[in-house]
């Protein structure tokens, strides 16, 4: 989990969100699915802050929760709701990070936690490596950055997954890639997997689904392993 917190700390004030236009339907929430309800939960002192998250999260699979009172936070935790995601803020008037950190550890175990801050340090960063947490935003930030790490944490738990059309154009995307940067040409391909050269122009357009026997031959010629084919897929 990547820290860019030193620098931070001598700059001067910003407001909360930089210049950020109003949420809109990003293409990751049409190439994602959801394998159910998710639920999240934020607790941000800041009723704005809260409403701007909320919209930014936006998701016809997603339940959201909103606490602002810091006084609530204990019992939203300890709640017979289960969570599969919390947007905190790190300073909450009134309780220490490690007191909600503790209560997030005894009653929602399984739930992945992005922290968001006005007050980044070092320790603070330590302090959320140590807590295990998914990620850690400072203020301001983008929408769109914290949603594409809001949505990242969900994939890596399998709650988000790509789609089928999301899976076959990204698959054909890095087959093309990887091929041009080997000097290949589709005939040359067709030559060493025996497999047409229409049907590999079909897949690496994304229009067409490969087989694992044609994915296997594909990686055989493109000198890479099928996992490091799907491992690149996810890198992008």
């Amino acid at each position: 989990m990547p820290y860019e917190v030193e620098d931070r700390l001598t700059q001067t004030p910003k407001p909360l969100f930089a210049h950020t236009p109003p949420p809109k339907a990003q293409p990751a929430s049409r190439e994602l699915q959801s394998s159910g309800e998710i639920h999240i939960l934020i607790l941000d002192d800041d009723p704005h802050t809260c409403a701007v998250i909320q919209a930014a999260l936006a998701n016809r699979d997603f339940v959201i929760e909103v606490v602002s009172d810091p006084m609530m936070v204990q019992s939203a935790l300890s709640s017979t709701a289960r969570y599969h995601l919390i947007v905190l803020d790190y300073v909450l008037p009134g309780l220490e990070p490690d007191q909600v950190f503790g209560w997030i550890r005894d009653s929602q175990p399984d739930a992945n936690i992005v922290v968001v801050t006005g007050y980044p340090s070092v320790d603070s960063a330590i302090n959320c490596l140590r807590a295990r947490t998914c990620d850690y935003l400072t203020k301001p930030f983008q929408v769109d950055q914290l949603r594409e790490i809001v949505y990242r944490c969900l994939e890596s738990k399998g709650l988000l997954r790509m789609t089928e059309d999301a899976l076959k154009e990204a698959l054909g995307a890095t087959i093309r890639e990887r091929r041009k940067a080997l000097g290949l040409t589709l005939s040359n391909m067709s030559d060493r997997t025996g497999v047409s050269l229409g049907y590999l122009s079909q897949i690496e357009l994304g229009k067409n689904s490969a087989s694992i026997e044609t994915l296997y031959r594909i990686c055989l010629a493109l000198g890479m392993k099928m996992s490091e084919l799907f491992q690149a897929v996810q890198r992008n």
